[in-house]
Formats: C-alpha cells, sequence, structure tokens
C-alpha cells in the first residue's frame, strides 16, 4: 500500500508552540507530585493536598502522574500534533473530573498549605489551558496516515474501543456515585479518593475511544507508550501495598491490570514490527 509523503513542519500537521510550552509548564510538577506520591505515600498528611489513605490510593494517582510525566516529555519534542492529540482530550476529561472533585471535597483538603495551593492552580487553571491548545489545533489534522504507518484492523480496534468503553463506564461510576461503586473497588476508597481512582480510569478509556474513527497507529503510538509505563508502575504499586488489598474487587481488578499491561505490551510490540515493514 502505498502512503502520503510524510508532512513536514510547516505542513497542516505542525504541531503548535503552546501545546509544548504548556508540556514544559506540567513536567515539573507532575514530576514533583510523582515523588510525593509514589515515594512517600505513607506522609501524604503532611507532604500532600490532602491526607490519602490507605497509602495504595497515592501511589495509584501517581501512577497517572508518571505516565503524564512520559507523554508531556514527548509532547514538547513532538513536531506532529495527530500524534499527541488523543492524550490531550483524555488530559482534559481527567484534570475537569480532579477540578470537579477538588470543589465538591473542598474541606477534605489541607487549606492554607503550599502544596494545596499548588494544586488548586493546577487543576483551576489546567482544563483551561487543555481546552484552548485543542481549539488552537482545530482543523490541524488532516487524517492522513504517515509514510510509514500502520492501519489498526478493524477487529482489534473494537476490541480497544470495548476495552476503553469498558474503562471509561468504571471510571464515571466511580465518579459519579463514590460511595456505592467504591465498596466494590479492590481496596478501601473514601468518596474523594474513589473520585480520584475513577477520573484515573477514565484516561485510557478516552483514548481508546477515538479508535472508531482513526486507525493510524501514529495516532496512537506515543499515548500508549505512556500507557504502558503507567500500567508497569501500577503493578509495581500493587505489589507494595498487597496488603490494602482486601475488597471484594481485588481479583478482578489486579488480574484485569496485569491482563491489560500484558496486552499493551504485546499490542505495541506487533504495531511497530508492523509500521516498520510497512
Amino acid at each position: 500500500m502505498t502512503r502520503p509523503a510524510a508532512l513536514t513542519r510547516q505542513g497542516p500537521d505542525r504541531l503548535r508552540p503552546a501545546a509544548r510550552w504548556l508540556a514544559v509548564l506540567l513536567v515539573p510538577f507532575l514530576v514533583v507530585a510523582s515523588v510525593l506520591l509514589y515515594l512517600f505515600p505513607t506522609r501524604t498528611e503532611v507532604l500532600f493536598a490532602w491526607t490519602i489513605a490507605p497509602p495504595l490510593s497515592a501511589l495509584f494517582l501517581a501512577c497517572a502522574y508518571i505516565g503524564g510525566i512520559w507523554f508531556f516529555a514527548r509532547v514538547a519534542r513532538e513536531t506532529r500534533w495527530h500524534r499527541v492529540h488523543r492524550g490531550f482530550v483524555a488530559v482534559l476529561v481527567f484534570a475537569s473530573l480532579l477540578l470537579v472533585a477538588t470543589l465538591l471535597h473542598w474541606d477534605r483538603f489541607h487549606q492554607g498549605t503550599f502544596i494545596f495551593a499548588v494544586w488548586a492552580t493546577l487543576y483551576v487553571t489546567t482544563p483551561f489551558l487543555t481546552a484552548a491548545v485543542l481549539w488552537l489545533h482545530r482543523g490541524v489534522d488532516s487524517g492522513r496516515p504517515e509514510e510509514r504507518d500502520y492501519l489498526l484492523p478493524g477487529g482489534v480496534r473494537a476490541v480497544l474501543v470495548a476495552v476503553g468503553l469498558a474503562a471509561l463506564a468504571a471510571g464515571l461510576a466511580l465518579f459519579l456515585f463514590p460511595v456505592q461503586f467504591g465498596q466494590s473497588w479492590a481496596w478501601d476508597l473514601t468518596p474523594l479518593t474513589a473520585r480520584v481512582v475513577g477520573a484515573v480510569l477514565t484516561l485510557p478509556g478516552m483514548v481508546n475511544l477515538f479508535l472508531v474513527r482513526d486507525a493510524r497507529w501514529s495516532a496512537f503510538r506515543e499515548v500508549f507508550q505512556a500507557q504502558i509505563v503507567s500500567l508497569a508502575f501500577i503493578l509495581l504499586a500493587l505489589f507494595i501495598g498487597r496488603d490494602a488489598l482486601t475488597g471484594p474487587g481485588a481479583v478482578p481488578v489486579v488480574v484485569g491490570l496485569c491482563v491489560s499491561f500484558l496486552a499493551y505490551v504485546t499490542f505495541y510490540v506487533y504495531c511497530e514490527r508492523r509500521r516498520r515493514v510497512s
């Protein structure tokens, strides 16, 4: 199959500076939050914006931030918009949900502290900055595959869309009904942490939904890298915080995450091989 010529920096698929500047702005905050939550998950009462218990919830949020570090580090060096577009949509939904969660549970936060001021500022501004980046890039993506690309088969896309719908449904259920669905999770959740976990689950859900109308591997490659990195740290977090896995959903959640990691790695390697021979 003959591919169109690769689009240049000056072409319609060009990533605008605003996207790179937002990435450069967010990475340092994500690094600090990841270090605090992943290395010191038992000290959130003094180091973070609110007290997170059990520590496994802190580790889980840190894993989302670690995936974000990988994604935005790639954005900072990227030249083509379509390669990162789907990730920005997922970030918009995630940041918006955490803003809503912050407002709903305002009394649970360590108000008056520097770290809370940083948290509140980030989640008040990030949804609007991300939306602005998406607006600036409206109509930029031509929808054409790259010169060396791989078009995902319909059956594979259908499976990934189903996985995305399941993750999105679970995430929204936890966010909208944190008490009812939080009781069925793998570890104990408060209403706030249930909403945070739900917001994290929407990230892969939102990305995979775009596979309904976009078959280009190049449009998902970098976002899937971030998801694999995040899943790897999640599996390590489950081992570190294994004592907290006492909820009724412990077995299906752990098995589901393990299977997802293996499936995503296998899928990524397969697509990369197909891309190289195209």
